[in-house]
């Protein structure tokens, strides 16, 4: 009987515990898909004629992970370094001795441990693809709804120019799109494992293949996966793959999550989670918690990434350390972005807006927001010298008097004399903002 480790319950990891991506990366999860990858080998070599028939139906009927003691495996894999050791005793245990001998036939550990991670992996990635596409559909929702919604552009902190939330939104898409086809394609190309002891299928020949080379065919059609083109013992591609499209992916999210986080503080408060977190000490609290979870996981991803890329070092043919230095983090990165991923469609559907607050703030600066504007304007008519320090000259004056801009301006005797009306009103300087928020949602 499956027994999971207590200690594993995401206690101090909130941002994934009780996702779909925890339960599909934990310890029953690998051990259902170690016990799918011997399976699969058996099917596999019986599909080619290497074995009877009987015995792929004996080895898959045995592969039940209700059968097997998770927390015993675990502790008998110090003595090999590997839990498919343990695992393959107690699968040829159960099969009986009669079909037991085709148990992992010709295959080493490596070849399962890296099949059965590629099979935890398929299975969590397609958790995070459809939560990435739910995420995406929220904000194409709120691109779509705050098109025209005037709030102001900050860059290194400050007030800029204006911008729309439709826009800032439809970034957040964007890149949420950008992390769903890198996931998408490494998923789509994720392969078994199969070389034997030194990746030459020496092994399968022993036991009688004609063609070895078309076992790994045979075995990733059995498990939906990809055949590789060479046995990836020490060729790590995939694994470096999926780091790469896993730290993305986190900092994709940790983009948006990171602008909620800024624009949601109390003094700003031009956004507000749906359903705000609380605090054990002060009750009026209602934190960003989905956003700040996120940021978290935003943080560590990359150095789990770099772990994995760490691994491409692997010397000979099977390495000592680099494999095995790649299970936790692999299986950490997988939890951390799954459950980035649910937070963001929490985040995202729930994501308050409050246009009235962006509008207030447009004005903080009495309307100096918009003297880009004003400069492009005035250069043509007073000369650039002269406009830069008619502006210069204003912009103190509204701050020093507290002031509005437009009302400075209407003050200076040269634009009564050009006869000018200088636009100040920020909503009306968003630029392509609309055009190109309306761009951007074109894309599926």
């Amino acid at each position: 009987m499956t027994v999971d480790d207590p200690s594993d319950t995401g206690l101090l990891a909130p941002g994934w515990t009780g996702s779909a991506a925890a339960s599909a990366t934990g310890d029953t999860a690998f051990l259902r898909s170690l016990l799918d990858a011997e399976s699969a080998l058996t099917r596999a070599q019986a599909a080619l004629g290497l074995a009877p028939a009987e015995a792929a139906t004996a080895v898959t009927a045995a592969a039940d992970a209700d059968r097997f003691d998770v927390r015993s495996l675990a502790e008998r894999s110090r003595a090999g370094g590997n839990p498919v050791i343990p695992l393959v005793a107690d699968l040829t245990r159960a099969v009986g001795e009669e079909y037991g001998p085709y148990v992992h036939r010709g295959a080493t550990s490596q070849d399962i441990m890296d099949t059965a991670t590629m099979l935890v992996a398929s299975r969590t990635l397609d958790l995070i693809l459809t939560d990435l596409d739910r995420t995406a559909q929220a904000l194409s929702r709120l691109a779509a709804a705050h098109r025209d919604t005037a709030m102001p552009g900050r860059t290194l902190t400050q007030h800029a120019v204006p911008t729309t939330f439709g826009l800032k939104a439809a970034g957040w898409r964007s890149l949420v799109l950008d992390a769903r086809d890198r996931v998408r394609a490494v998923r789509d190309t994720l392969p078994v494992q199969l070389g034997g002891a030194a990746g030459t299928l020496a092994a399968f020949t022993a036991f009688g293949a004609a063609d070895p080379l078309a076992l790994p065919d045979a075995y990733a059609r059995e498990l939906g996966l990809t055949a590789p083109q060479l046995p990836w013992h020490t060729l790590r591609t995939p694994i470096a793959d999926l780091a790469g499209c896993l730290a993305f992916a986190a900092g994709a999210l940790g983009k948006a999550a990171a602008d909620v986080l800024v624009l949601s503080r109390t003094e700003i408060a031009e956004v507000s989670e749906g359903s705000g977190g609380g605090s054990s000490a002060m009750p009026h609290k209602a934190n960003p918690v989905r956003a700040t979870l996120i940021a978290a996981a935003a943080r560590r991803a990359p150095q789990l990434a770099a772990v994995l890329h760490g691994s491409l070092v692997a010397e000979d043919e099977r390495p000592a350390g680099a494999w095995h230095a790649e299970w936790e983090p692999l299986r950490e990165l997988l939890r951390l972005v799954g459950g980035a991923a649910r937070d963001a469609v929490e985040l995202t559907e729930g994501l308050r807006v409050h246009p009235d607050v962006m509008r207030e703030h447009l004005d903080l600066t009495h309307g100096l927001i918009v003297s880009e504007r004003l400069s492009a304007e005035l250069a043509p008519l007073l000369g650039r010298t002269r406009a830069k320090e008619l502006l210069t000259e204003v912009a103190r004056r509204a701050y020093a008097e507290g002031r509005p801009l437009a009302e400075l301006l209407t003050e200076q005797p040269e634009l009564k004399d050009l006869g000018l009306s200088a636009p100040t009103d920020p909503a009306r300087y968003t630029g392509s903002a609309g055009a190109l928020t309306d761009r951007a949602l074109e894309r599926r």
